[in-house]
Formats: structure tokens, sequence, C-alpha cells
């Protein structure tokens, strides 16, 4: 494959991965209370704070990758999150939605360590290095 072309496809994947990401910590910041609420129902400690914590992951994650910078870390970090919101979030495999939810976070994750081992590409701020 081309230079061109692969350039293009490592930074289409990251803007895709990215996306998710960005959209969801917006939608949280738009709806803390409502996300703590879900988060304290589902288990989790402290989640009025650990909610800000979250939307600062995915905003924060989602704008690093899709620039492109410190690619490897970030693609590491998020792969973990993302395991990690399957696990506490979407375990529950008799629903269906939850299973599909499951294995989403998991292709995601696939796609972070696809970026851990790959780099950002050419058309990165890693890749301007």
């Amino acid at each position: 494959m081309n230079s061109t072309l692969t350039n293009l496809f490592s930074l289409a994947s990251r803007l895709f991965l990215a996306f998710i990401f960005v959209m969801a910590g917006w939608g949280k910041l738009n709806g803390i209370e409502g996300t703590a609420g879900y988060m304290a129902s589902a288990g989790i400690p402290l989640a009025n704070v650990l909610i800000y914590l979250v939307i600062l992951t995915e905003l924060g994650g989602g704008i690093l990758i899709a620039i492109g910078y410190q690619t490897r870390i970030v693609a590491f970090l998020m792969a973990g999150f993302t395991i990690l919101s399957a696990l506490i979030f979407h375990f529950n495999f008799g629903d269906q939605m939850q299973m599909i939810n499951f294995m989403k976070n998991i292709a995601i994750a696939g796609g972070f360590l696809s970026l851990v081992a790959n780099g950002a590409g050419a058309w990165s701020l890693d890749g301007r290095k």
C-alpha cells in the first residue's frame, strides 16, 4: 500500500476511535448528575467525583488520539479504560444489548492496541517529530 493511503487510513482510524469518546465525554459533561447516578447504581464508589475523571479521560483521551499526540501511551490507557468499562457496565450476557456493548468495547480496545503497536502514523503530531 502506498504511503499516502497508509497515512489516510491511520488518520481515519484515529478519528473514528476518537469520535465515540469525544461525543460520550461531551454528553456526560452535559448530564453529569444523571451519569453519576448511573455509575452509583452500578456500585461505583464516589461516582459524583469519579465522573469528572471519566469525562476528562473521554474528552482528553479522544482529543489526544485524534491529533495523534503521545498516541501509544494514550491508546494503551484508553484500551484499559474501555476494557474496564466493558467489565463494569456491560458484563450482563443475559441481556443481548449488554453483550453487544461488551463486544463493541472489546473491539474498540483492539483498535487502541493497534495504535499502541503501530503508532499514530505520519499525519499526526507524533509523526512530526
